[in-house]
């Protein structure tokens, strides 16, 4: 089952819009598999770093990715995941 986590949850971005919001709103963004359900996007997130996720929202991006905006509860420090992944 832990792989079909990494077959929805493609990568974590870095942009600069992406460190505004893990400092703005304790998020953090990734590109996901085109055909994940905000469910099964949730389920992943949760299932790789055992951190619950408050909610999910999902944009698809002009070069066809699609963009799943987490947002963490307040008793979980987006910035810990953040800093276990390189991006901080």
């Amino acid at each position: 089952m832990a792989s079909d986590y990494y077959d929805i949850v493609k990568y974590p971005l870095s942009t600069e819009k992406a460190i505004g919001m893990l400092k703005s709103s304790n998020g953090l963004m990734f590109v996901v598999d085109k055909n994940a359900t905000k469910k099964e996007i949730k389920i992943a997130i949760e299932g790789v770093f055992k951190k619950k996720v408050k909610y999910v929202n999902t944009k698809l991006h002009i070069d066809g990715r699609k963009i799943a905006y987490i947002i963490f509860p307040q008793d979980t420090n987006a910035m810990d995941i953040a800093t276990q992944l390189g991006i901080m």
